[in-house]
C-alpha cells in the first residue's frame, strides 16, 4: 500500500493518508503528491470538492517525525513541498472537505482551519504539539485559530497543547457534526455531494466572499514558517527530538543552565 491514495469519483477528489506503520504521519513525498492533485483539481471541471481522509481509525499523526528530527540535527529548514502545500492552502479555489477519525496531530489539526466542512467521528483527538517540540505554530494556525476558537481556546490548542475532543471541537466551532465511524465518509461524500448541485459560479463567489483575502493568511504562513526555520535549529528543538527519538521526557533545564 502506498503512503497516499488520490482518487476521483462523482465529482469528489480523494486524498487519503494510508501509512498505517507511522499512523499516517505526513513525509516529503505525501506533500509532493498533494500539491500536484490539488492543483489538477482545482483546474478539473468535473472535480467540485477535495475529500481529506485518514486510514485505520487515524486522521493523521502529523509531520514525519523522523524528517523533522533530521532537520534539526542539519540545522536545516522546512521541505519546500511542505511550505508549497501549507502556503497553497488558503488560495486552493475549490471546496475542501475533512472526515477526521481518531488522531489528528499538528498540521492534521490545523489544515482544518482551512476546511470549509469538517465531519468527525467520537474519537476524534486534536493536537497541536509544537511547543513541546520547541517549534511554533504553523498553516496560519496562529492567525486562524484564535480567530475561528477565541483566543483563550486557540491559545489552550495550540501553546497549552491541551487534546481537543471532538464534542470540543464541536463546540467551538471548528467541526460541523459528529458522525459514526461507518457513517463518517459517507456524510462527507454527501455534503460534497450537495455541492456539486449548486450553481457552481454562485458557490465560487459565495466562498471567496465569506473567506476573504488569502493574502493575509499568507504573509501569516510566511512569518511563521520563518519562525519555524529558526526553532527547528535551535536547541530546544534538537533536545525535544532527540527526546521523541529516544523515548523520553526531554529536559529543557539543562539548556538553560549552559
Amino acid at each position: 500500500m502506498s503512503d497516499l491514495s488520490i482518487t476521483i469519483s462523482g465529482g469528489v477528489q480523494t486524498i487519503r493518508f494510508t501509512r498505517p506503520d507511522k499512523k499516517n504521519a505526513l513525509c516529503s513525498t505525501m506533500y509532493v503528491a498533494m500539491n500536484e492533485a490539488l492543483a489538477k483539481g482545482d483546474a478539473d471541471a468535473s472535480v467540485v470538492a477535495h475529500l481529506f481522509i485518514g486510514s485505520g481509525g487515524v486522521f493523521s499523526a502529523g509531520n514525519d517525525i523522523g524528517e523533522f528530527a533530521e532537520r534539526a540535527r542539519g540545522k536545516s529548514s522546512l521541505s519546500e513541498p511542505i511550505v508549497r502545500f501549507i502556503r497553497g492552502l488558503p488560495t486552493v479555489s475549490k471546496p475542501m472537505i475533512a472526515a477526521v477519525d481518531g488522531l489528528a496531530v499538528g498540521i492534521g489539526t490545523t489544515m482544518l482551519f482551512h476546511c470549509d466542512l469538517v465531519y468527525a467521528t467520537p474519537s476524534a483527538s486534536l493536537r497541536t504539539p509544537f511547543l513541546d517540540l520547541g517549534i511554533v505554530p504553523e498553516a496560519g494556525s496562529s492567525l486562524l485559530a484564535p480567530k475561528r476558537l477565541g483566543y483563550a481556546r486557540a491559545f489552550e490548542l495550540l501553546v497549552l497543547g491541551e487534546p481537543m475532543s471532538a464534542e470540543k471541537a464541536l463546540a467551538a466551532g471548528l467541526i460541523n457534526a459528529i458522525v459514526a465511524p461507518d457513517a463518517l465518509e459517507a456524510t462527507a461524500r454527501e455534503a460534497a455531494a450537495r455541492l456539486g448541485r449548486k450553481p457552481p459560479e454562485a458557490l465560487a463567489l459565495s466562498r471567496r466572499l465569506m473567506r476573504g483575502d488569502p493574502a493575509a493568511i499568507v504573509a501569516r504562513i510566511d512569518e511563521e514558517v520563518a519562525v519555524f526555520a529558526e526553532r527547528l535549529a535551535s536547541p530546544e528543538a534538537r533536545e525535544a527530538f532527540a527526546a521523541f527519538l529516544e523515548k523520553r521526557q526531554p529536559d529543557f533545564r539543562k539548556l538553560a543552565a549552559r
